[in-house]
């Protein structure tokens, strides 16, 4: 089957590989992503778009509007890479310690491509689309801070729908995949410092060791999870770091340093979690003669796809590709996305599309991470035309 944007996108195919691979060089981490920035001002030059950068961020807001009257959509793509030392191999493999190894450099690619194809045909637009590349992905909220900075309304009204699409190293090439309702978890984070009074490790006794406390403690979170928590709306609580303070063997320590990381698929049990958790840890620092201090650092919520939209998003899928090459997930996946912003406040859809290199699926966020570039045409094809078809239904 074929959409109304394939051969156009298909066109731009050798120069979105060779901007993409530009972006992969110039990686960068955070929100001030200033070479990043650099590039995509560049490739937007000449397309009469209406251009923002962000004021606390290197972000860039680009607004098309069409000839034709109509609503907003936002296209989203993500801009940062991770504090990672790239081992592909790679003639384009990024030299600096930090790396695309989440596939925002296609993701930026793709949008630049969806930028090029759309305002070619914008006398037949009917509507407007904001293109929102947002820097701070990887666990700087750079979405909450653009929302704050107004790129939900960039066009001068509410955006009525908003897509993204994410591209996944370990599915198969050109595979969509989607679901409605939760398609990832929030993630949090909590915070813990059991204090003791330390002492000789001779003389247990004498002090108040935290360190066997810290491991009851752990314990508990485990317990917490699979008796707290119904079993049809789990957490995952993973204890990701654990810190005595104690410099030699013989000492006993006087803290431990505890974190754990938090993914839900629901802001209810969320909530549940957030409230009675650290009380319950308390209780059993102070039953074994401890303080414990506590810190829950909320960050990106549950990306949540809105049914409405996503069963016409699914629609849209299967006649662009076939229904053998939609995908719907059965279950959400634990990782999290800051997109879950932007759909907390705009109804709309994230879409991953599977970018498996030919030499076999690898896993994402790690040093050998790669993708099949080849795939840029399709995420522009479906970018393009998930926006064109909710404009055009008002």
């Amino acid at each position: 089957m074929t959409g109304r944007f394939d051969d156009a996108a298909a066109a731009l195919g050798d120069e979105l590989i060779a901007v993409r691979r530009e972006l992969h060089r110039a990686v960068e981490v955070g929100l001030d992503l200033p070479r990043t920035q650099r590039i995509l001002l560049r490739e937007l030059e000449g397309l009469g778009l209406e251009i923002t950068r962000g004021e606390s961020s290197t972000a860039v807001t680009a607004v098309l509007r069409g000839g034709r009257p109509g609503p907003v959509v936002l296209l989203r793509g993500d801009m940062d890479g991770l504090p990672l030392t790239e081992a592909t191999g790679l003639p384009f493999a990024a030299p600096s310690g930090a790396m695309h190894a989440c596939g925002h450099d296609l993701h930026m690619a793709g949008l630049l491509g969806a930028a090029k194809v759309l305002a070619a045909r914008r006398a037949q637009l009917p509507g407007t689309i904001v293109f929102m590349f947002q820097p701070g992905e990887e666990g700087y909220a750079g979405a909450q801070l653009m929302i704050e900075e107004g790129v939900l309304d960039a066009a001068g009204e509410r955006a009525v729908a908003a897509y993204a699409v994410h591209v996944d190293s370990a599915t198969p090439f050109g595979q969509l995949v989607t679901r409605v309702g939760a398609m990832m978890a929030s993630a949090s984070a909590l915070r813990l410092t059991l204090h003791g009074t330390g002492g000789h490790a001779a003389f247990p006794q004498l002090a108040i060791d935290p360190v066997p406390v810290a491991a009851q403690l752990i314990l508990a979170v485990q317990a917490f999870t699979a008796r707290r928590l119904p079993a049809t709306d789990q957490a995952v609580i993973s204890v990701t770091r654990l810190r005595s303070d104690s410099a030699a063997s013989n000492v006993l320590a006087a803290s431990v340093d505890i974190e754990a990381n938090i993914r839900t698929l629901s802001m209810a049990t969320l909530e549940t979690v957030r409230t009675q958790l650290p009380p319950l840890l308390a209780g059993i620092a102070e039953a074994n003669g401890c303080r414990l201090d506590t810190e829950f650092l909320s960050s990106y919520p549950v990306t949540y796809n809105d049914p409405a939209e996503t069963a016409q998003v699914l629609a849209v899928l299967d006649e662009l590709v076939g229904a053998e090459r939609v995908t719907r997930l059965p279950e959400p996946s634990m990782a999290s996305e800051d997109f879950s912003y932007v759909l907390q406040e705009v109804p709309g859809t994230l879409v991953f599309v599977g970018a498996a290199p030919a030499s076999g699926a690898v896993p994402m966020h790690a040093e050998i991470t790669a993708f099949d570039d080849a795939v840029l045409p399709l995420q522009v094809s479906v970018l393009s035309e998930l926006a064109w078809r909710r404009l055009e239904r008002g």
